[in-house]
């Protein structure tokens, strides 16, 4: 039996890699005669770019920017297709894993580091920058980048306003006649890890703006600069960023980058897989092993394991999914892609201790699947 190992990263324990080698790991253990090859992915979250990197044996330029708060640190580029594509990870630059818990701020937090990023980048020569925004600190629209680029934000009296959301709820003109002209010769692809909308209940305040930080009157001005933002957009160029599919990803950075850059938003689990030529992978294997920390309705909203599971049955291959959390009741819509959802855990336990113990589960589960499988194959 060939097996393909293809999972997301398990959140705040393991990565796409480790887990990965935890699966293959245990399926070694097991009494299973079996062939393995690993594939980690990504859906456009925090470590999408290095994959991708990784994948197409790209070239790491490492380059010193601003982090969230303006600090400098060093972030990396990563070229690709013999220099002509540049992979950026927006969470390199400007990502909450720079930030301590306590230095969380969205009203404060700029993206104008992967905004540097990307000039670096044209400084490089390339036609193409594909962005992975998963893991930013930021809810600012993408106005961060925007201003890296020479974008520049104003109130009604003309006064220059610095590119944080608490600045810009008085923003009433946006002006545009210093960008970077290289990078409207670019094509500039977005990697969306989900697709909610700029505003609303299912918004980036509403919905990611705690995961950074923001208490409920933040949240309030966030969406207040949000709804100031996409009236300026709208007057200016025409466009209505608040009904941009995906344009929530990143705190709006998506629905910004693609009102002023021509970004193409996309889901990034799908372009993860068609840029590292997971299709080929598919072609010698006869099962496929995914998973991430959670398996349930939402991952079918465009998930690495769902990605996964339906290039999978494309082929008709037979799907495991594992996770730390799959539904309890049974999900016809799920079954639809995975043939086994198995959760990982061994007996109740705190959600810190589940995350410290998630290899050796990993590894645990692994090999008894090899063992059943072996029960089926020696019958």
């Amino acid at each position: 039996m060939r097996i393909l190992i293809a999972p997301n990263a398990f959140k705040n324990s393991l990565s796409a890699e480790d887990t990965a080698i935890a699966i293959q790991n245990g399926l070694k253990l097991s009494k299973l005669k079996c062939s393995t090859a690993c594939f980690p992915i990504a859906d456009g979250g925090d470590g999408t770019g290095l994959l991708i990197i990784k994948k197409c044996k790209g070239k790491i330029v490492t380059k010193e920017v601003d982090d969230p708060l303006g600090r400098k640190i060093t972030a990396k580029i990563g070229l690709i297709d013999n220099g002509k594509t540049a992979v950026i990870e927006m969470a390199d630059a400007s990502g909450l894993r720079l930030l301590k818990r306590e230095e969380l701020n969205p009203l404060a937090a700029s993206s104008a580091g992967t905004g540097q990023l990307i000039r670096f980048a044209l400084d490089e020569g390339v036609s193409k920058v594909i962005i992975a925004m998963g893991g930013s600190a930021t809810v600012d629209g993408g106005c961060g980048i925007l201003s890296a680029l020479g974008i520049r934000f104003f109130k009604a009296d003309g006064i220059l306003l610095p590119a944080v959301p608490q600045s810009l709820t008085d923003l009433a003109r946006i002006d545009t006649s210093q960008l970077d002209q290289r990078i409207l010769n670019c094509e500039v692809v977005v990697l969306c890890d989900v697709n909610n909308l700029l505003l609303g209940p299912r918004g980036s305040a509403a919905v990611f703006g705690p995961q950074k930080g923001a208490n409920p009157d933040d949240v309030t001005r966030l969406e207040n600069f949000l709804c100031r933002f996409d009236e300026v957009v709208q007057k200016q160029l025409g466009k209505k960023i608040s009904a941009m599919k995906y344009g929530g990803t990143a705190g709006g950075a998506a629905a910004g980058l693609c009102a002023f850059l021509n970004a193409k938003l996309v889901n990034g689990i799908e372009y993860f897989l068609g840029v590292t030529g997971f299709e080929k992978e598919l072609q010698n294997c006869d099962l496929v092993i995914t998973g991430e920390g959670s398996i349930d309705s939402q991952t079918l909203q465009g998930k690495g394991p769902f990605g996964v599971a339906k290039q999978a049955k494309v082929k008709s291959l037979p799907v495991i999914g594992l996770a730390g959390m799959v539904p309890l009741e049974e999900d016809t819509a799920l079954r639809k892609y995975f043939d086994v959802l198995m959760a990982i855990g061994n007996g109740p336990v705190e959600l810190p201790e589940a995350l410290k113990n998630t290899r050796e589960n990993l590894i645990r589960t692994s090999r008894a699947i090899g063992d059943m499988l072996s029960i089926k194959a020696n019958q």
